[in-house]
């Protein structure tokens, strides 16, 4: 089935958010884009094609989207998903199934990634701020992503993170 535009899907469709562990030139991010592009046409849960679209955002998150309403995406299906993705580790130079990382924007408006210790670190040396944004790579449907995938930092769980000296 070809990629629905990412744009089109439902709110309620099945979101997996990957981030990358650091940002990809544009070389790295065709590449990875182009082995998604021929990965995702297959994807299929029990033999059902899957309606799916994706999002690539600032050379550090794609986001894949199923369309549930058709065919729902099944534990087997998704670990093909993610061992797709990991198979380009070496390829592109960086992981794009990560997990632990805090990601935010610096204060120049570079995407950034820290693990939750080096996070509320940088907040104690005054570098991360609630007047920031963060992203949230934990939400799991397509509504959850147009709302607060990116937001300020102020109104996302990693505002918990910050150390108690910081203005909320």
């Amino acid at each position: 089935m070809p990629l629905a535009p990412f744009e089109n899907l439902p709110d309620d469709s099945r979101v997996w958010v990957f981030a990358a562990d650091r940002t990809l030139d544009e070389q790295q991010s065709k590449e990875m884009l182009a082995e998604v592009d021929r990965f995702l046409p297959t994807w299929n849960a029990h033999g059902s094609p899957l309606t799916v679209g994706r999002d690539w955002r600032y050379g550090r998150f794609l986001t894949v989207a199923v369309d549930q309403s058709t065919a729902g995406a099944s534990g087997c299906s998704i670990d093909g998903l993610f061992r797709s993705l990991k198979s380009l580790d070496n390829k592109i130079g960086a992981s794009m199934v990560t997990s632990g990382l805090v990601f935010f924007r610096d204060k120049t408006g570079a995407v950034q990634s820290a693990d939750r210790q080096r996070f509320t670190e940088l907040s104690g040396e005054g570098k991360v701020s609630t007047d920031l944004t963060a992203f949230d790579p934990t939400v799991t449907s397509l509504g959850e992503w147009r709302a607060r995938f990116e937001l300020p930092l102020r109104d996302s769980w990693h505002a918990k993170l910050l150390r108690q000296n910081q203005p909320a």
